[in-house]
């Protein structure tokens, strides 16, 4: 019976917690937002006439056209 509640012990500080208005990780949160959108606004701009240098292209076969390729030689199972 201790295992259980040993185990249920970071659920119910957390719902117990979010019952008593107290929401943790949220000003945290509310930083990473401000700096990420202070970033955004006030970022370093390019000239206009500047672009990224584009990545090489690649050719080969990931995800599910690897697998595809990889199965399309074989015969179905009889």
């Amino acid at each position: 019976m201790s295992e259980i509640l040993i185990a249920a012990l970071p659920l119910l500080l957390l719902v117990g917690s979010l019952l008593l208005g107290f929401y943790p990780g949220c000003e945290t949160a509310l930083r990473l937002a401000s700096r990420i959108a202070s970033r955004a606004i006030g970022g370093p701009t390019r000239a206009a006439g500047q672009r990224r240098p584009r990545p090489p292209a690649s050719h080969a076969a990931r995800g599910g056209l690897l697998l595809a390729f990889g199965l399309s030689g074989r015969a179905p199972p009889a």
